[in-house]
């Protein structure tokens, strides 16, 4: 199985890649192929709603999403989406590439993608993830993705913080069920 980790954090030992690194350890022991693409590192644009696309086209910006990106969502069979909270949601990093989705919306419905979701906050309590849980599930549920799983760290403030818990060991467990 090919598997896509979209990593959107600025740290690169940050608490969500741990949990991203984990989770590859896992699934790579089951001999899936793995790309890691960390989108913070990219040239990927906003979606401007401009309609060129028709939802099913090329996009009329030409960066790192139109170039690298698309193909490679369209030739993986699992997108793992690794990202810190920020201010109850998720990042302007990884929103841009979710929202850049649109451009060929049709396709990969029709594709029925399976994803994961990976995400750690300082906070520790339900409400912080409460907006995120909810996105994620509506963009399952509209892009017709199958939800393979989440792991969501409560009290992940810090790396050292993070591997004290038992987050990074339930996303090496969710690697290793893919």
């Amino acid at each position: 199985m090919k598997i896509l980790v979209l990593k959107s954090s600025g740290n690169k030992n940050g608490s969500s890649n741990m949990l991203a690194d984990e989770f590859i350890k896992g699934a790579g022991s089951k001999g899936h192929e793995i790309t890691e693409y960390n989108v913070i590192r990219k040239n990927i644009k906003p979606c401007l709603g401009c309609g060129a696309c028709g939802m099913n086209g090329a996009c009329v910006q030409k960066d790192d999403y139109e170039n690298e990106l698309k193909r490679l969502l369209k030739e993986t069979d699992v997108i793992v989406f690794a990202f810190p909270v920020y201010y109850f949601g998720w990042p302007a990093q990884i929103k841009a590439v979710v929202d850049r989705f649109y451009s060929h919306t049709m396709e990969l419905t029709g594709m029925h993608k399976k994803t994961v979701m990976l995400t750690v906050a300082w906070n520790d309590d339900d409400d912080t993830f409460a907006v995120t849980k909810a996105y994620y599930d509506k963009i399952c549920e509209y892009m017709q993705f199958e939800n393979l799983g989440t792991v969501v760290g409560k009290g992940c403030g810090t790396p050292s913080q993070t591997a004290g818990t038992v987050y990074p060991k339930m996303a090496y467990e969710l690697g290793l069920s893919i």
